[in-house]
């Protein structure tokens, strides 16, 4: 990203396929707006809101996001590349069939999110929120979730390569066998006792 980035003044009334390059776009709201096919690149994101914003097919390429929200936004397809949220609200937000490589979540609520059918690559969440996310088919390569909350998470057909769970709550996961693979220190093992047990059809006694 360059040292210094051109602030954005005004935010256009068509955002769909808009280019943008080298900005800082701060505080702008586009709730609720229709931004299919946006393309940014080498640009920074402030506290902007972006609830329930279409963001279909979009592409965000060594893009930094903090703060604001991106609650229930419509982005499925969307591309992301060497990019990182931090302290963003992404509750509900609609990932799917999308392309993640190199990104990074830290310190966000992605709740409710979907991630069906997405592709993960070199992804890590870092004290996210990530309660009853849905990864159906997913696949998720050189993927890490550390200190997060995957209370609920679906897991029905997601396949794991080369990916690390660390201090992660694991209550209530849906189709825990598929986390097949994962490596997870001893400590959170035996924490998560149940729900691996779960997983390979052991049944707990008193």
């Amino acid at each position: 990203m360059p040292a210094a980035l051109a602030h954005l003044e005004e935010i256009p009334n068509d955002l769909r396929r808009l280019e943008l390059e080298g900005r800082l776009l701060d505080g702008f709201d586009m709730t609720e707006r229709d931004a299919t096919g946006l393309r940014l690149v080498e640009s920074r994101l402030e506290r902007m809101e972006l609830m329930g914003a279409r963001l279909q097919g979009a592409s965000l390429c060594d893009v930094a996001v903090a703060g604001g929200s991106w609650a229930n936004v419509a982005a499925d397809s969307m591309t992301l590349k060497r990019a990182e949220f931090r302290g963003v609200r992404l509750t509900g937000a609609a990932l799917g069939n999308g392309s993640l490589e190199d990104v990074v979540f830290a310190d966000c609520r992605v709740d409710l999110a979907s991630f069906r059918f997405a592709k993960l690559l070199r992804v890590r969440f870092e004290s996210c929120r990530l309660e009853e996310a849905d990864f159906y088919a997913a696949s998720l390569t050189s993927v890490v979730f550390s200190n997060c909350d995957l209370t609920g998470v679906g897991l029905a057909g997601a396949t794991f390569v080369e990916s690390e769970l660390r201090g992660c709550k694991l209550a209530e996961v849906g189709n825990p066998e598929r986390l097949r693979g994962v490596r997870m220190p001893w400590s959170d093992v035996v924490l998560a006792a149940d729900v691996l047990a779960l997983a390979v059809g052991i049944e707990i006694v008193e």
